[in-house]
């Protein structure tokens, strides 16, 4: 099972929401989100309601203010959990071009530098075989993240980004 609670203030003050399912439109629970307690699931939160806009990936721990999960302001609407129960292999294969198409690698890894590793910053298409991952806008982890569950996304707008520049991703092991 698992279990959030959004807090409105920092440092886990003001009005709070606690959640143990998916939850599509927050506003009517909580008006603005500064700080997160996980305390089991891992959780994808989205600042517009729906599960449309910026996407957060949290694991287990606590988050006094929203710029510890790279937060781009406090504006959280919506959120859903998932759970990983194989434990196999983690395996994605990411694309130069749209549809699958150009220059192919398959990860079994972490990569914090794409470009050092594909040679290029660019992936237009991705199919992720096993397990979760984030994908990330800049190299390190860092930028707007990107929940990558499996399945075949053709173009880079089908995992809600707005261009096919990725700068490092990793797999999302902590369940």
């Amino acid at each position: 099972m698992s279990k959030i609670t959004f807090y409105e203030d920092k440092n886990f003050q003001g009005r709070s929401y606690e959640c143990d399912t998916d939850c599509p439109d927050m506003h009517q629970h909580v008006s603005r989100c500064n700080s997160v307690r996980v305390e089991s699931g891992c959780w994808v939160l989205y600042e517009k309601p729906n599960y449309m806009g910026y996407q957060y990936v949290l694991t287990r721990g606590e988050y006094p203010e929203y710029q510890r999960w790279m937060g781009y302001s406090d504006t959280i609407r919506s959120c859903r959990t998932f759970t990983y129960n194989s434990g196999g292999p983690y395996r994605m294969r990411i694309y130069e071009r749209p549809d699958f198409q150009g220059q192919m690698m398959e990860f079994s890894d972490d990569c914090e530098s794409v470009q050092d590793r594909f040679r290029s910053k660019d992936i237009y298409s991705c199919n992720v075989m096993d397990g979760y991952w984030t994908m990330y806008e800049h190299p390190s982890y860092r930028g707007r993240q990107y929940f990558m569950r499996p399945g075949e996304y053709r173009k880079f707008s089908d995992w809600g980004a707005t261009c096919a520049t990725t700068g490092s991703f990793r797999r999302i092991t902590e369940f």
